[in-house]
């Protein structure tokens, strides 16, 4: 009975030990399937990632308050779906309201999804050093018809009075431009090139206005309705390593228009569209553009158009260096209207590649959109121009340089050195066109030669329009 006794509690205590690691071994095995569980949706986050794939999540998280995510905005913690379809305005305009209140904070678009904004504009002040991290797609409703009556149809996302932000990224701003580019109102879209009358508006993608210490890198722009970057009335600009693309047919596709702005940065970058790949417009001054790569398409590195309207224009201190342009309908453009007052003054184009350019230095003071333009006396005045270094070949069917200068108010202090233009195909042109122009040629080899500059100033060059204008 003693040893009886005693087995009875043993067996006892096997089987209670026997439940107890049942019991362990479920609770092990059930904390092994939850996280594993959470460990495969990592697992297919990251493969979305590589996939570059727009598939929204089937729950938008919540704003996450952990510490590694303090200051990192996702727009999807705020609404956004990214499936391309669903309006993700407001997700967009919530994520930008609550890191606009926090220094250094980052507003994150992911990759892979596509996010369609409505027209918005996102206002400043916000607190410094603001990054909109562009790692997906953003784009605009497809089209006029898409687009809601009650929104501006002139622009589609501007940044209004911010300091200190930047735009990065390895994104992708989708345009979805064409369109707009084919309203009736547009150039190719008429008789023979002519427009047809009905509504023109077409959105600028993306407008700075009164902001400084900006930054625009690595971002890939495509097929805007319009101009692809306008900057007005901006300061500090540092733009680099973008990359914008639409038809050379595209009207009105400049890639980078600043206006109003100074100290701008524009380097490393390649734009290959149906106008200006960038144009600088009056009150800018202090402007360096180097290596960017210009065409196929378009028309090439511009100043102006500036004077309409009689207005006053002031551009001073641009250099363009180190840059390609090819297969484009101009190379270095300065264009100005009659009737206009103001100056350009203090620019330099240096070490320039033309490949197969149609009009790859020019000088135009008689811009004109129409045949019926009327000659005025006053203009804007075009002095102090530099061209070093400008080689490559040219089409035929206009002169490599063309300098079409006021009657009352001559270019002055042109100057050309180691200039080598030669014809992509047939005969080398002879005779560059100069009309009004002062200058002179370096003692360096310039093909063709030109021998139609003016030697010396002309007597009172702005007696009718004065320099001070623009001091």
């Amino acid at each position: 009975m003693a040893s009886l006794s005693v087995r009875l509690p043993l067996s006892l205590l096997v089987f209670y030990m026997t439940v107890a690691l049942l019991l362990c071994s479920y609770a092990v095995t059930a904390r092994y399937h939850h996280h594993g569980h959470r460990g495969h949706h990592n697992k297919k986050q990251h493969k979305k990632h590589n996939s570059h794939t727009s598939y929204p999540p089937s729950i938008s998280p919540e704003p996450s308050n952990s510490p590694a995510d303090i200051g990192i905005y996702d727009v999807r913690s705020f609404g956004a779906v990214g499936d391309g379809i669903a309006d993700d305005t407001e997700a967009f305009k919530a994520a930008w309201d609550a890191a606009c209140q926090v220094e250094s904070a980052v507003i994150h678009v992911p990759v892979g999804y596509s996010f369609m904004i409505q027209s918005t504009i996102f206002t400043g002040p916000c607190q410094s050093g603001l990054v909109f991290q562009l790692e997906g797609t953003i784009m605009p409703p497809d089209g006029p018809e898409s687009w809601p009556s009650n929104n501006s149809k002139r622009q589609w996302l501007v940044f209004y009075r911010v300091n200190e932000l930047s735009m990065q990224g390895g994104g992708t701003i989708d345009g979805r431009g064409e369109e707009w580019w084919n309203l009736p109102c547009k150039p190719h879209k008429g008789p023979n090139g002519s427009t047809l009358p009905g509504p023109c508006d077409s959105p600028i993608a993306i407008r700075f206005f009164m902001s400084s210490n900006l930054t625009v890198e690595g971002i890939r722009m495509k097929n805007s309705p319009q101009f692809n970057f306008r900057f007005d009335n901006c300061k500090n600009v540092h733009i680099e390593s973008l990359h914008i693309t639409a038809p050379a047919w595209s009207p009105n596709t400049d890639g980078i228009h600043i206006e109003q702005t100074s100290n701008v940065e524009i380097y490393d970058s390649i734009v290959s569209n149906g106008d200006d790949c960038v144009s600088i417009g009056a009150g800018c001054y202090d402007v360096d553009i180097r290596n960017l790569t210009c065409g196929p398409g378009g028309h090439g590195i511009s100043i102006g158009s500036l004077g309409n309207h009689n207005s006053r224009a002031c551009v001073s201190n641009i250099t363009v260096r180190d840059s390609v342009i090819k297969q484009s309908d101009n190379g270095v453009r300065i264009k100005t209207w009659q009737g206009g007052y103001g100056a350009v003054s203090g620019v330099s184009f240096l070490n320039i590649h033309m490949d197969n350019v149609r009009n790859p230095i020019i000088i135009d003071q008689f811009y004109c959109l129409s045949k019926d333009c009327s000659n005025r006396t006053s203009a804007v005045s075009v002095s102090d121009i530099e061209y070093s270094t400008i080689k490559g070949t040219y089409d035929i069917r206009s002169p490599p340089m063309h300098f079409a200068c006021s009657d009352s108010i001559p270019c002055t202090n042109i100057t050309l050195s180691d200039i080598e233009l030669l014809p992509a195909q047939g005969d080398l042109v002879l005779d560059p066109f100069c009309w009004n122009t002062y200058g002179g040629v370096q003692e360096t080899l310039t093909i063709p030669p030109i021998f139609c500059l003016l030697e010396g100033n002309p007597p009172a060059v702005f007696e009718n329009n004065d320099l001070g204008y623009c001091s």
